[in-house]
């Protein structure tokens, strides 16, 4: 009965595939109601602190956005971008990569790709080069970031099992395995194609009038904003201050806490609070933080979880023997293959948190030691495979040039070489780190 449920399991996530977006969560939703009533098993447990943490960090991130706080650190980067633009192969990656640590949300990409395209065009420079790159950058900010959700999953878990993990173990391995992965990549994509006057389908593209005139945007030259706002400068402060407070706190939380809080109900009260004191010190109309692309996203990402997590709790939960006997033998010998696990669940399944939220209790019900699943947290990304995910599809479509693209066999896509050296360079990284620290 395993294999008909896990039928169940994969056609709720292709259907959800169709669809997109919260269709994932209803879906798995659907599929704990038809585990339930017809084939009586009973439903596993939704990942309510996961949940509760991804919350709260939504309504200070958004809260942030409103006032414009988002904007502004898109500006800095984007005036370093410009100041520098012969390393923007190596620069645009870095900057998506860090809005998505600072923020906590990968979605934090899409400003930047057009100030990307335009400063690697303007200096001659293949668009596809830093683009691509850039989106799988930013994906791979995701676990390094001490506040998004896939840190919330890994410490959540880690109470679960009674495991002393805190958020500095966790960023430790995944802040120089993604970054050393990152610049591995970047490396790889600086001679990646033809640049744009050798290559021959750019060149004869050129001969068309209106594509030649659309290659650069008038506006990109313009300042856009003489300068930020005071409400701007007041709530990215304060949001920088409250990561740094997080921070402090999980390096201290033995000292700092009160007797018998955890770090998972910690971040929950003071990324609320951060929100709180933004919205205190700039007056930013509530509506506009529920408006928000960020809020947005991170509703999403709460629904996916919660359906399609609790489906896959049910169906492990209820297994949990037969999967324990059928794997135990190989994780043992080789523990690091559940890296390979993680990697093929993430195709589908594109969210690094909803990945974690099934997979980690799994490792932890196999034996797997904990500094195995710490360093191989990387290969929880790998929705680049299939180049359909939304800040993929923005990058191809912000390059006027065409270089960033889906080749005609799908898979021979831009994005998926850099995914596949930068998580597969991550994931070795942060195996022998974890492995040597701990």
């Amino acid at each position: 009965m395993f294999y008909v449920h896990m039928l169940l399991l994969l056609a709720v996530i292709f259907v959800g595939i169709r669809h997109g977006g919260v269709a994932f969560g209803l879906l798995g939703g659907l599929g704990v109601s038809v585990l339930a009533f017809v084939f009586g098993i009973a439903p596993g447990t939704p990942p309510v602190s996961v949940m509760l943490i991804i919350l709260a960090v939504v309504a200070a991130s958004a809260t942030l956005e409103a006032t414009g706080g988002l904007t502004l650190l898109v500006k800095f980067a984007e005036k370093l971008l410009r100041k520098h633009p012969e390393h923007i192969v190596f620069l645009g990656p870095l900057c998506t990569y860090t809005l998505t640590v600072l923020v906590g949300t990968g979605h934090s990409v899409y400003p930047l790709l057009p100030v990307i395209y335009d400063v690697s065009y303007k200096k001659g420079i293949r668009p596809e080069r830093p683009l691509a790159m850039a989106t799988v950058a930013s994906q791979m900010g995701i676990t390094a970031s001490p506040i998004a959700a896939a840190a919330a999953v890994v410490l959540a878990t880690a109470v679960d099992n009674n495991l002393d993990i805190n958020l500095l173990d966790v960023l430790m391995v995944t802040i120089p395995a993604t970054l050393t992965g990152l610049l591995v990549a970047c490396t790889w994509s600086l001679k990646r194609g033809k640049d744009l006057d050798k290559d021959e389908d750019f060149q004869a593209r050129l001969i068309d009038t209106e594509f030649r005139e659309a290659l650069t945007d008038p506006a990109a030259d313009k300042v856009q904003t003489p300068e930020a706002k005071s409400t701007a400068k007041k709530g990215l402060i304060i949001f920088l201050l409250g990561i740094f407070a997080v921070i402090m706190v999980a390096m201290f939380s033995k000292q700092v806490l009160p007797a018998g809080v955890k770090m998972s109900v910690a971040i929950q009260f003071m990324m609320l609070t951060v929100g709180g004191l933004i919205l205190l010190a700039t007056n930013v109309s509530p509506k506009k933080i529920v408006t928000s692309n960020v809020f947005t996203a991170g509703m999403t990402a709460v629904i996916i979880i919660f359906g399609i997590a609790w489906m896959s709790d049910t169906i492990i939960t209820h297994h949990k023997s037969f999967l324990i006997a059928a794997v135990s033998d190989l994780v043992s010998v080789y523990p690091w293959t559940f890296a390979i696990a993680m990697f093929v669940s993430s195709i589908f399944l594109k969210s690094q948190a909803a990945v974690l939220t099934i997979m980690l209790p799994l490792g932890y019900s196999l034996g797997i030691p904990a500094p195995v699943l710490i360093g191989v947290l990387p290969a929880c990304y790998a929705y680049f495979f299939f180049p359909f995910y939304p800040s993929d599809l923005a990058a191809i479509s912000f390059d006027r040039t065409g270089t960033t693209h889906i080749g005609k066999y799908v898979l021979n896509h831009s994005f998926i070489i850099p995914g596949f050296i930068g998580v597969g360079t991550a994931t070795v990284v942060g195996y022998f780190i974890s492995m040597a620290i701990n």
